[in-house]
């Protein structure tokens, strides 16, 4: 079986959603909440300034409802749900979404949006807010992946492509795992291997951990230097370190989640736990002269915000900073509950970056140590005299 962190890659190809639907596969959440949050959510969504006629079509109670004898959604009845009924509907002064928005709903959503309405109408939530379900396995090859992949061409109506040789393969699993290729010694090496044996080979370089860290240190903003028009100089280089080390290690998620969040909270925190909290450490800092600490203290901390629900919770929250959600069930309070949760730091944008965190790398505690157990040995030989 492949490791895990193979699996983990190929899989986020094989678990997107496919061009074209059949009607068992229809989704709320991958197929029918993207044309109603496209189309339909700045008026009849979560925000309740912009509502009209009271309907929220974010809200299964609400849709399924009737409003003065109309229903927008009566599942397992199309011809008797006003959604389509307006949708379809040739009068400009009737249909939705309404002309002057520019919008329009096509054939193919108009016939998805039927289907699910006689499939029953089922809602689900945005897909960040769902817990997450581990699909079956399809019947067909013995390994998880290759059963995922079949599944995936007999649906497309596609066929595997010719085996590529020994030296194709190498080169693109080097380049997918690490971004660099393969050198002479490894093709020659692995040339014979089984496919397994390359992959693993490949995860278990450094390089591995470092092509990947890049991916999760653009989302935590990370860069050596502050930001701002000054720009200056940032130590932060632990951080990139500690992300490519979880990596390299095949770190658990949930671990990776716990301390990059919370590391400081641990019961007795590692160095490591300490250096892994820097994700909320990568705020810009403003040298600026004349500006102002306090006014940028805050600007990180809604940086925060903002980063923490986009990378962990998939979705905008910085929209809720200056009003309710439109199209996600975020409202302004929780925006600045959550503010309220990150504004506990000790940071205040000063030019020193302060508090800082000091550390010792593994090669500098070797040498300390040596450095003391030779001190030690001269300490004593000073202290006990020589035999006479």
């Amino acid at each position: 079986m492949l490791p895990q962190k193979a699996i983990r890659i190929l899989l986020t190809f094989l678990l997107i959603a496919p061009a074209t639907t059949r009607a068992a596969d229809i989704h709320f959440s991958r197929d029918i909440r993207p044309i109603l949050s496209e189309n339909c959510f700045f008026c009849h969504g979560p925000d309740d300034k912009k509502r009209e006629a009271g309907l929220r079509l974010d809200d299964e109670t609400s849709s399924k409802k009737s409003n003065d004898g109309v229903i927008a959604v009566v599942p397992g009845n199309p011809d008797k749900s006003a959604l389509i009924e307006r949708i379809v509907s040739k009068d400009p002064d009737e249909v939705m979404p309404p002309p002057k928005q520019h919008k329009t709903i096509s054939p193919a959503q108009v016939a998805l949006l039927k289907e699910w309405i006689k499939q029953g109408a089922k809602w689900g939530k945005h897909w960040s807010y769902e817990k997450v379900v581990r699909p079956p396995v399809p019947a067909g090859p013995k390994n998880p992946v290759d059963a995922f992949i079949v599944q995936r061409l007999t649906r497309e109506g596609l066929q595997y492509s010719p085996a590529a040789d020994a030296a194709t393969l190498i080169r693109r699993v080097a380049l997918d795992l690490t971004g660099l290729p393969p050198t002479l010694e490894e093709l020659n090496a692995l040339a014979k291997q089984p496919h397994e044996r390359i992959v693993t080979h490949y995860l278990n370089k450094p390089s591995y951990g470092e092509h990947w860290a890049r991916q999760w240190l653009d989302l935590a903003r990370y860069a050596d230097s502050s930001g701002y028009p000054s720009d200056q100089a940032r130590e932060i280089w632990a951080y990139r370190d500690w992300v490519i080390r979880a990596l390299n290690a095949n770190m658990p998620f949930d671990q990776f989640t716990i301390e990059q969040n919370a590391g400081d909270l641990l019961p007795n925190p590692t160095d490591d736990q300490l250096i892994a909290t820097a994700f909320h450490r990568n705020t810009m800092t403003q040298n600026e002269g004349g500006t102002d600490d306090e006014e940028f203290r805050n600007a990180a901390i809604i940086d925060r915000v903002n980063t923490t629900f986009a990378v962990w919770m998939g979705t905008t929250m910085a929209c809720a900073q200056c009003h309710t959600h439109k199209y996600d069930p975020l409202t302004i309070n929780e925006y600045f509950q959550f503010y309220a949760f990150l504004n506990q730091s000790a940071d205040s944008d000063k030019k020193d970056e302060v508090p800082l965190h000091s550390f010792e790398t593994p090669e500098l505690k070797q040498k300390r140590e040596r450095l003391k157990s030779q001190i030690e040995a001269l300490e004593k030989k000073f202290t006990t005299p020589d035999a006479a």
